[in-house]
């Protein structure tokens, strides 16, 4: 079990499964298999779906995560913000896995709205464009 610290309050998830939006150019797809094999050295109990055009599904790794014993599950939007798919698609998916498989599932806020992430990219931007003023 391990937690995660989000925003202002921590919660306790026995698996976490990276979102991202998918695609079928599988050069998309490679820095977020990278990024998952990364984190799921010292985190094991991580792992990556998409919400669509690309497998593994949301489903299929809810599913995996159930069979590796997972009751509940954290499910972290590699999104920069909440557009319609997560405020629409993505709950009535995780509410029918919920209900389908059992498992708690929680949709935690898209990483886009984490401080540090926002921090970062900022830090980017500006470096960049203090680079590109001289």
């Amino acid at each position: 079990m391990h937690k995660l610290e989000i925003r202002q309050f921590t919660m306790t998830f026995d698996h976490t499964i990276l979102l991202a939006h998918g695609s079928r150019d599988n050069n998309w797809l490679q820095p977020f298999i990278a990024l998952t094999e990364r984190l799921s050295q010292s985190a094991t109990q991580v792992s990556l779906a998409f919400m669509e055009l690309a497998e593994p599904t949301l489903e299929q790794a809810v599913l995996r995560a159930q069979d590796q014993g997972a009751q509940s599950i954290a499910v972290l939007p590699l999104f920069f913000a909440a557009g319609k798919h997560l405020r629409e698609d993505v709950p009535a998916m995780i509410a029918a896995l919920t209900k389908t498989s059992g498992v708690d599932i929680r949709l935690l806020p898209p990483l886009g709205e984490h401080p540090l992430f926002i921090a970062t990219v900022e830090g980017i931007v500006l470096d960049l464009l203090q680079s590109n003023a001289h």
